[in-house]
Parts: structure tokens; sequence; C-alpha cells
């Protein structure tokens, strides 16, 4: 491996982007460039058929990678490749590069100039979603061009447990790695929600990101301490330092077997107030999983994963068959289905998107639900056909006025009568209720009160509207901590107007999961957390080591402050021991 130069003993700071503690020597993916072979003159079939064939293979590399990552971290995270088996279909960037092999160009250099084209031209968008996407297709174009080359794909080779340093990892690289020699993630670049930071939460790895490009000079086999809690890591720690981490992290990890151990006891608080804890999950499989980590439920079902893996809309069967196969294995405890929520950053090819400047803000979830209502009915009808002898609940997502509520409502009506006159039976009652994710949701929340029969507070999108700042844009990261008391206060005007109506209140985001804001939100009189099941039996411990009582008196003080990292300090200062 290349040396560089060595540092030592010394703290480096980002953003902490999956909690746990790790420590190992550092195994540093060093990028390496790729010499593009140009040439005039040649025979454009046999450039073409080339391509084809480089494209072919690299498909199903990608295929594999998502049934990797599926099996090993779920159908949601898996998800990812579905937009990079797209790009290398993409008929724009095929027409660019078959223009050049049509003039005599090499296909490697067709292809390489059509890929650095299309992903500059994402650069230069004015939406950070959209510019992000850029690293997506060069990691496609890439896997293609070393197939044309002949070069085996890059990648890192583990011979032993290691800590993975990266300039950034897309997710093909991050799939690419022996899962189990993976002590945790650090990388120079990306933010909370990078694909880093996704695939290390769902593989219950540590993970720092933002470190800044010093941790790219570190040598390979570098002692390195990792806390994705505090967001830092340690290089070339001394003895005593060492000592100190490993005796934290025995006793985190004689916690987490503790925690796991109770995982399926209720969450009942000290001064005895129970908290209902659910699960997030996106794929039929993830259903058990959830009741092995302690879940009570399902407190958000992502029906996308029916949408997006595909290139035809799924039929109301599929998605019976589906939404059958979660019910029974939740037997009698509620499922929360969110109804299709897609577009923004999960495209579906069959529903010709539009490309949007500002596709967190334009034609998504609801709105797509009641402008393509033959789409909305099929999922409408299938859950209604399913929901018999079960706790079945629907809910809507990114609803922003009382009009769509209400056209959402009808057209759940309408399927009903649909269902009913076709012979087949429905639940005699079924809740039906609405995201709070959009701060008009939030300011009305008494008056959406009067129309649902629950709340599920989408921290993810709360937070980013709130704060206006892109949750995919890591330049604005700092501002998306959803613990800023201008979120907090939202959360707590919703609960307060709910339950001054009847409707009970959740919170389905990131924030549900995340041991800080868990006696915040205890605080803040949440009836129902979901998290993804990894994190269930932690927040349910902490819930029983906080009393109601004071865990009003912390959001008290809390919600007085001025910052996110003011609250954190605040809950980490207070904890009950």
């Amino acid at each position: 491996m290349s040396s560089s130069r060595e540092i030592r003993s010394r703290t480096l700071t980002g953003i902490a982007a999956a909690q746990g503690l790790a420590a190992g020597p550092a195994a540093v993916w060093r990028e390496q460039a790729v010499t593009i072979p140009r040439g005039t003159g040649r025979q454009p079939a046999t450039e073409t058929a080339r391509l084809t064939a480089a494209r072919a293979a690299a498909r199903n590399e990608i295929r594999a990678l998502r049934a990797k990552v599926a099996a090993e971290a779920g159908q949601a995270e898996a998800a990812i490749f579905d937009a990079h088996e797209m790009f290398i279909d993409d008929a724009a960037l095929l027409r660019k590069a078959q223009q050049a092999i049509d003039r005599g160009v090499n296909a490697e250099a067709a292809w390489a100039d059509a890929i650095e084209f299309f992903a500059s031209q994402l650069e230069q968008l004015p939406d950070p979603t959209l510019q992000a996407r850029a690293a997506d297709v060069r990691d496609v174009g890439g896997r293609v061009l070393d197939h044309l080359v002949g070069r085996g794909a890059a990648g890192l080779r583990l011979d032993e447990p290691s800590v993975v340093i990266s300039r950034d990892l897309a997710p093909s690289q991050i799939a690419s790695l022996p899962v189990a020699r993976v002590l945790a993630f650090c990388t120079a670049e990306g933010g909370p929600t990078s694909h880093t930071a996704i695939l290390a939460k769902a593989w219950g790895k540590p993970a720092v990101v933002g470190l800044g490009t010093a941790v790219l000079e570190l040598r390979d086999g570098t002692a390195v301490l990792v806390d994705g809690t505090r967001g830092e890591i340690v290089i070339d720690p001394d003895e005593q330092t060492t000592r100190e981490f490993s005796q934290r992290r025995g006793a985190a990890e004689r916690q987490a077997a503790t925690e796991r151990g109770a995982a399926g006891d209720p969450a009942i608080t000290r001064d005895h107030r129970r908290v209902e804890v659910v699960a997030n999950i996106g794929a039929v499989e993830e259903a058990a999983v959830a009741l092995q980590h302690g879940a009570e439920g399902i407190g958000l079902l992502r029906t996308e994963f029916l949408y997006l893996s595909r290139r035809t809309a799924p039929t109301e069967d599929e998605h019976l068959a589906a939404y059958e196969a979660i019910l029974r294995v939740m037997a009698s405890r509620p499922v929360i289905a969110r109804t299709m929520d897609i577009g923004g950053d999960k495209p579906a090819p069959y529903l010709d998107l539009p490309k949007e400047a500002n596709p967190f803000l334009g034609w998504r979830a609801i709105r797509i639900s009641l402008q393509r209502p033959e789409l909305f009915a099929v999922q409408l009808r299938a859950l209604l056909r399913a929901s018999p002898g079960h706790d079945l609940r629907i809910m809507f997502p990114m609803i922003a006025s009382i009009d769509e509520l209400r056209a959402a409502k009808a057209e759940l009506e309408r399927a009903r009568r649909a269902v009913t006159s076709a012979g087949h039976p429905v639940a005699a009652r079924l809740q039906v209720g609405m995201m709070v994710e959009v701060p008009s949701a939030a300011v009305l929340a008494d008056q959406f009160a009067r129309e649902t029969d629950f709340f599920s507070i989408g921290t993810n999108d709360l937070t980013q509207y709130t704060m206006a700042a892109d949750r995919t844009n890591e330049r604005v990261a700092h501002l998306g901590d959803a613990c800023h008391p201008a979120v907090l206060r939202q959360i707590g005007s919703v609960v307060q107007a709910a339950h001054r109506v009847g409707p009970w209140v959740g919170v389905c985001g990131e924030l549900a999961g995340d041991p800080d804001a868990v006696p915040l939100l205890l605080g803040l009189d949440l009836d129902e957390l979901s998290m993804a099941p990894a994190a269930i039996p932690a927040v349910k411990a902490i819930i029983r080591r906080w009393s109601g009582a004071g865990a009003k008196r912390l959001v008290a003080k809390a919600l007085d402050l001025d910052s996110a990292s003011a609250v954190r300090n605040l809950v980490r200062a207070t904890a009950p021991a």
C-alpha cells in the first residue's frame, strides 16, 4: 500500500452518522485513476457491442449487490441500487455515447465522456438532491468502464477486521465490502443522510463522516478509536486513552446485551407511564426482524418497496399478497401502512415523474396519489381487503392542507365501496391518520386533528422544511438536527393540539430512535415511537430509566435553548444514572 504522512495521537471531529464504538487498524480506500484509451476510426458495430456487453455485466453486478444489501441490511437500503440500474439504461446517456461511437470513437472514451457530461450537468443544477446524483452516475459509469478496459472492480481488501477510511463511499463500494470485517466507517466527506450513514446504521456499524481530508493521510494499519455517538475519532491513541475507551466499549456492550434481553418487555417509565415502541419497516421479511427486536407493532410500513424495484406499477393482487404476509407475522399487533410516498428522492420510472428543480417541494407522495387516482385506488383496495382480522391502519403522507386530507379520505371511501360491492369483507373499524411533516400541518394541527384518528410526525422532512436545509445536502447538514428547539416546539404544539381533540400522536422519523431525543419525546407526551428495529432495545431501556415528570422538566428547559447542540448537551448532562 502507498505510504503518506503519519498522524499521531490526534482527535478528529466530524459528524456522528451511526452510533457505536469501535477500535482497530485503519484500512484506507485510496482512489485509483483509470487510464482511458482513446482512438478513432473504430468499427461502430464492434464498439456498440462491447459497450452493450459491459453494461450487461455491470447490470448483473448491481443486481447481485442489491440482493446482498437486501439480505444483510433490508429492502429500503437496497433500493439505492434501483437508481443505479436505471442509469445504465438511461436513454439520453446511451444516445450521447452512441453518437460518439458512430463518429468512430472507441467505446471506453465514448462512455466516459457521456458519463462525465451528465454528471457535470447534475452538479450544476441548483437542487442539492440532484447534485448528489452525480456521484451515483460516476459510480455506475466507473463500473461499466472497468469492464470495458478489462480492469477488475476497484475494491478494498480487508485481511483483518478494520476501520474503513475513505474520501466518501458509493453504495456499490460499501456493498462490496465483507461486512463481518468492517469495524466502522470514517469518511472525509458526507453528511448524516449519506449512503455511508444509511448503510452503516442498517449494518449496525459505527460511522463518522465529514472528518475532512486530514483523515486520508492515515497509513494503513494505524490504530484508530471510533466514537460514532460523539462524532469523533482518535488516531494512534496512547495507552491510557485506549484503556479508557476499551472500558467504555465494554460497558456499552454489556449494556446492549442487557437491553436486548429485555427488548420484549414493555417500555414503562419510573412513574408508570407506558409508551408504545414500534418499528419502521420497508419489506415483508423485515416484519419478523422487528418482532425479534421487541417491536410492539409496525409504526411505519413504507409501501414504496412495492413500487420502486420494478418497471411497471404493482397490481392489486401483488399489493394484497405483501400486506397479508406482513399482517400474518404481526398477528393482532398494530400495523400502520403509509400510502405510496414516491417522488423526491424515490423515482419510479413508469410514472414518468418530471425533473424538478426542487423535488422535495414538488410532485410527490399524496400529491401524486390524488392526481393519479387509478393508481391510488389499487393500493387502497388492497389495504382494505387485507384488513379483516387485523389491526391495520392507513396513513397518508405529506399532507399540507385540509383539502388534501379530505380528498384522500374520499378516495378511501370510494375504495371501500368498491371492495364491499365486489363481495370482499373489510374491517369494521379501521384507523385513518396522516403524517405531520409539512410545517403547515404542524401549525394547523388542531384543524387536522378533528378529521383524523392519529398523527405520525415525520421528523426527517419536518426538520428539513422547518430549517430550509435539504437533508441530502452535506453542506447544510449542521442545520438538519431535529433536536433543534424550533422543531421540538412544533412537535410539542402538535401533540397538545391532538390530545385536546382526541387523536394519539407518534413519531416515525429518525428522531424516534435517537438516544438524546427519546427523553425529549417522552417529555413532549408522545404516545408512540417508531424506529429502525435495531434501535428498539436501547430506546425501551432509556424510557425505563426516566420518569415522565423528569422528562417534562427536561423539555421545559430544552425549549428555551437556542440550538440543537445545546439541547443535546442538556440531555446528556441530565440523564439519570
